[in-house]
């Protein structure tokens, strides 16, 4: 089994439409959004705090068990394809497992 880890870019409803896309194909059993653990360098007292031209689109990681290698493949089409419809940037890590 392969395990793949997906970060992307965006909101909410981004992350709600490739997990839904990933759950819709066959193989796939696991997809699950795991948090972030890296801290983040916002100051809640600097002057620019809450400003929108600081705040971007959220980052997001998604965790997918593929039965194979195959499948793995298909994952990393489809969510490509998605992605570049919304316009969010996808970045995939691919452990064997």
């Amino acid at each position: 089994m392969s395990l793949m880890r997906i970060r992307l870019t965006g909101s909410e409803d981004d992350v709600r439409a490739i997990t839904n896309l990933l759950q819709s194909l066959d193989g796939i059993e696991h997809v699950e959004e795991i948090d972030d653990l890296m801290p983040h360098m916002d100051d809640p007292d600097s002057s620019s705090a809450g400003l929108s031209d600081v705040q971007g689109p959220d980052s997001h990681e998604l965790e997918i068990d593929a039965p194979n290698d195959a499948t793995a493949q298909k994952v990393r089409q489809a969510v490509e394809a998605l992605a570049f419809d919304l316009d969010i940037v996808v970045e995939f890590e691919h452990d064997e497992g």
